[in-house]
C-alpha cells in the first residue's frame, strides 16, 4: 500500500479564497457543493463513490447512518436527500473535509439531519443502521484495518454496510479479510460482495 496521503489529514479548513464551487447531481437533483485543495476528490464526486451510489439500494427511511470517511460530503448528503426521517452522522479526520462536509449540508439544506464530527466525537454507544463508505485505502492496511474494526462492530442488530473498493488496490483480499476477521468482532455477520463495476467492487457487510 502506498503511505498515507495529505488529503486525509489536512488540519486547517480552507480559507474563502480556497473554496471552489462545484456543479453536482445527488439523489437525482442538481445542486452546487463547496470543495477545495487538500480534500480527497475535490473537483466532484469520484469514480468509486459514484459506483457505490449506483449500486446500493436506497437508504431504509429512518434510522441512523453513518458516511465513514465523508470527505466534503457526497454519501451523507445523498443518505439524508433520500431518507429525510433519517439521522446522518458524516466522520472524517480531516478537518478541512469536515468543514466542508458541514458547509455542504447547509447549502443542500440538509443541515438539520446531518452531523459531520470527528471520529473523537461520536457518542461511544451509537450504532448505526446502514454504514456507507469509499474507505481510504492508500492510508496503509494496519491503518485501514483499524478504522474497519473500530466502526463496522457498531453496526446495529439487522444493519449494514456497504463498502466501495478498487479492484487493483485490494478489494478482493480485503473481502477476505474481513470475512476471516469479523466474526470474532461482531458474530454473526456475513461479508459479501454485491457487485463489481468500472475497476470497483461494493462489499455487503450485514450484521445478524
Amino acid at each position: 500500500m502506498s503511505p498515507p496521503q495529505d488529503h486525509y489529514f489536512t488540519a486547517r479548513p480552507a480559507s474563502d479564497g480556497e473554496l471552489r464551487t462545484v456543479p453536482v447531481q445527488l439523489a437525482g437533483r442538481d445542486v452546487e457543493v463547496v470543495t477545495a485543495g487538500g480534500i480527497f476528490s475535490p473537483d466532484g464526486i469520484d469514480r468509486g463513490t459514484r459506483v457505490l451510489l449506483a449500486e446500493v439500494p436506497p437508504p431504509p427511511a429512518a434510522g441512523t447512518f453513518l458516511d465513514l470517511g465523508c470527505g466534503w460530503g457526497p454519501l451523507a448528503l445523498t443518505m439524508a436527500l433520500e431518507s429525510p426521517a433519517g439521522r446522518v452522522v458524516a466522520v472524517d479526520v480531516n478537518e478541512r473535509a469536515l468543514d466542508l462536509a458541514r458547509r455542504n449540508a447547509v447549502s443542500v439544506d440538509v443541515a438539520d439531519r446531518v452531523e459531520v464530527l470527528a471520529p473523537g466525537d461520536v457518542p461511544a454507544d451509537l450504532t448505526f443502521d446502514l454504514v456507507w463508505s469509499n474507505p481510504p485505502i492508500r492510508v496503509g492496511k494496519a491503518a485501514l484495518h483499524e478504522l474497519l474494526t473500530t466502526w463496522l462492530p457498531r453496526l446495529a442488530p439487522e444493519g449494514t454496510a456497504y463498502l466501495v473498493v478498487q479492484k487493483n488496490l485490494g478489494a478482493d483480499s480485503l473481502q477476505r479479510w474481513l470475512a476471516d476477521t469479523l466474526p470474532g468482532l461482531m458474530e454473526p455477520v456475513a461479508v459479501e460482495r454485491t457487485a463489481s463495476s468500472k475497476g470497483f467492487r461494493v462489499l455487503r457487510v450485514t450484521r445478524g
